[in-house]
């Protein structure tokens, strides 16, 4: 028989490229590996990993304390404008509005007239003038009090500023006319 292919010659049960094999036992450096570095490795993983779950343990602390002071300054501000309201609501009722337009000298008014312009303009209630009562006393005291205007004497005593180069000064006295000092004497009559 001939050769088969692959190379397998017939009556040997020996496959091409096999042979005898030889194992070999050499005393020497086995290849060692240290463990230090990997040792070194986890440690650095674990610590790591403690900080930051450390540091997101107190980004969150952080953030439930800034929670909390939000939530009670919120509670705070809305008791605040929930009084704010009342207070508007007192001044802006009926009685208490009629008790300052009262005090202002106000009076209430007569008989009340609508049209009605659906209707042509005809006019719906009987219109009458407000009742009067006495007139409020005029109150002597001066809505805007004017100061007391200073004695000439003490306004030529008194020293002028003085300017430098590239300074204007303005001198302003709204009680004296501009005119001139010996204008602003007094003429005896109370000023108004």
């Amino acid at each position: 028989m001939g050769p088969v292919a692959g190379g397998v010659r017939a009556g040997s049960g020996a496959l091409p490229g096999q042979g005898r094999a030889r194992i070999t036992v050499r005393p020497g450096r086995r290849p060692v590996r240290g463990r230090t570095p990997f040792a070194v490795l986890v440690v650095v993983l674990l610590a790591a990993g403690l900080l930051g779950l450390l540091a997101l343990n107190t980004a969150l602390n952080e953030g439930s304390f800034e929670l909390s002071r939000l939530q009670k300054q919120t509670t705070v501000l809305t008791d605040e404008q929930q009084g704010l309201q009342h207070q508007i609501d007192q001044s802006s009722a009926p009685d208490a509005l009629a008790k300052r337009a009262a005090g202002l000298g106000m009076i209430p008014s007569g008989g009340m007239a609508f049209l009605d312009v659906q209707n042509g303009g005809k006019v719906l209630g009987k219109p009458g003038p407000a009742q009067d009562s006495p007139p409020v006393k005029r109150s002597t005291v001066e809505p805007w009090p004017m100061k007391q205007q200073p004695s000439p004497s003490a306004q030529q005593s008194a020293p002028a500023p003085t300017a430098t180069a590239g300074d204007s000064v303005v001198q302003i006295n709204p009680g004296a006319p501009a005119a001139s000092p010996a204008a602003s004497a007094p003429t005896g009559g109370a000023a108004r």
